[in-house]
């Protein structure tokens, strides 16, 4: 946004824009005035965002020109109120029709870049959510509300622009470089209640942004909820494929959740160890989650067995084999992994690291996180929406992600589920780090 107002074409635009909006008098005087008037206000419509930006590609060129419009809609309707603030104080009362047909004119050339501007950003932002899409759909024709609500999005979307931009020259900079090419291929392995999929990936933007920058890149591609020894004789099954597939001789393991204990296990007890050169877990309930003990131990029995019926039907609609909600839910408990680990010590040879992250606040994650943050906290503390932070740590290395102010880091954030820019904290980036980090130790 500031970079924005420093543009030396946004004031200009503005005031032209604000002249043109508020013409109606000189039309008025000679309607020829509108053969010069017209082609003007559709040409600054045109060119709004062709600014002096390096602006790399075409959405993100159309994104920079809705925001532009947005910000130029703000100022020029300012600029018109206040016009026909002083209109008023002279035509009224007795020639209160020119204001009328004066207030009527400007709003109609107003709209246009109100709408013109919103249906772009509606259609090339990423960042704006569908919530906010909403929110301002609601408010658009409410007077100075709508102001507020599109002086929001008009920062979202300036910001996605230069943000998107800068990720773009980076990896342009270094793709010679292949800072993720490590010796042995990516497995990203999924958590609980998920698939891997390819219409919406589970990773959000991050396995594009390894790939851009050299990684081979493969998925765990099981079962989206059964017991973590299952899972994990899925996982090894999916190892061996990989390793055929690639000829390499091991892989590096990036697990989030529920996956970093279904490889731990695979690991520990099916045989995985020679075939793995690193692990490292996202978010995983190491030391189990008291609160799923709690649920699992007060929740009436019908419910659970009516909750695990019809998730396990859901799911093989969706493409599972034998899903099992209660021994997925059942091995997530502290008691379950308190009694597992107990076989799983950190394994010799291969080099294990943890990452966990933290909400600051429930308004920090998105449902459900937001209202199963309070029920964590209660009974296991400081927790990213699901997991409890003092149940992050494993391995030799361990890293928590926070970030100032009151949102936080959520489960779903860190691996970029929402695919949302969260300020101080740039997830795509920190798995390029991440990855380079074990390119760099041979791996």
């Amino acid at each position: 946004m500031k970079q924005a107002l420093k543009e030396w074409k946004i004031p200009v635009y503005a005031v032209l824009l604000a002249l043109l909006c508020n013409s109606y008098f000189l039309v008025r005087y000679d309607p020829v005035w509108l053969f010069a008037v017209l082609p003007l206000f559709f040409y600054l419509n045109a060119t709004a965002g062709h600014l002096r930006w390096d602006v790399p590609t075409k959405r993100l060129r159309f994104c920079l020109q809705g925001g532009v419009l947005l910000l130029l809609f703000s100022l020029s309707a300012l600029c018109s109120i206040l016009w026909h603030g002083i209109l008023a104080a002279a035509l009224l009362p007795a020639r209160w029709e020119l204001l009328l047909w004066s207030a009527l004119y400007s709003a109609v050339a107003e709209l246009i870049v109100l709408w013109h501007g919103m249906i772009t950003v509606y259609l090339t932002s990423a960042q704006m959510g569908i919530r906010r899409r909403l929110l301002a759909a609601l408010v658009v024709l409410v007077p100075v509300v709508n102001l507020i609500a599109l002086g929001k999005i008009t920062q979202i979307v300036l910001d996605e622009v230069q943000f998107e931009s800068e990720k773009i020259r980076l990896n342009d900079s270094r793709h010679e470089e292949r800072i993720c090419a490590t010796k042995y291929p990516i497995l990203l392995v999924h958590g609980v209640f998920f698939r891997d999929s390819g219409l919406f990936n589970y990773w959000g933007r991050i396995p594009a942004e390894l790939k851009n920058n050299g990684a081979r890149v493969f998925y765990g591609e099981h079962d989206s909820a059964r017991s973590v020894a299952e899972s994990a004789a899925e996982l090894m099954d999916r190892i061996e494929w990989i390793l055929k597939k690639t000829k390499a001789e091991k892989v590096n393991i990036i697990a989030h959740s529920k996956g970093g204990l279904d490889a731990r296990y695979a690991i520990a007890h099916l045989g995985a160890a020679p075939l793995v050169a690193s692990l490292t877990t996202i978010n995983t309930p190491h030391n189990g989650c008291i609160f799923a003990d709690r649920l699992l131990r007060t929740l009436p029995r019908r419910l659970i067995d009516h909750v695990t019926h019809t998730y396990n039907r859901l799911a093989e609609g969706l493409g599972d084999e034998k899903p099992d909600f209660l021994a997925a839910v059942s091995d997530l408990t502290a008691s379950a992994c308190a009694k597992r680990n107990q076989t799983m010590p950190p394994p010799e040879g291969i080099f294990c690291q943890s990452v966990g992250s933290k909400m600051h606040h429930a308004r920090g994650g998105r449902f459900p996180l937001n209202l199963s943050y309070h029920l964590v906290k209660r009974y296991d503390g400081p927790n990213d929406g699901l997991v409890a932070e003092e149940s992050f740590p494993f391995g030799e290395r361990y890293t928590l992600l926070a970030v100032k102010g009151k949102r936080g880091i959520s489960h779903a954030d860190v691996i970029d589920k929402s695919r949302v820019n969260i300020k101080g904290f740039d997830v795509r980036e920190f798995y390029v780090e991440l990855v380079s980090d074990l390119r760099e130790r041979g791996f």
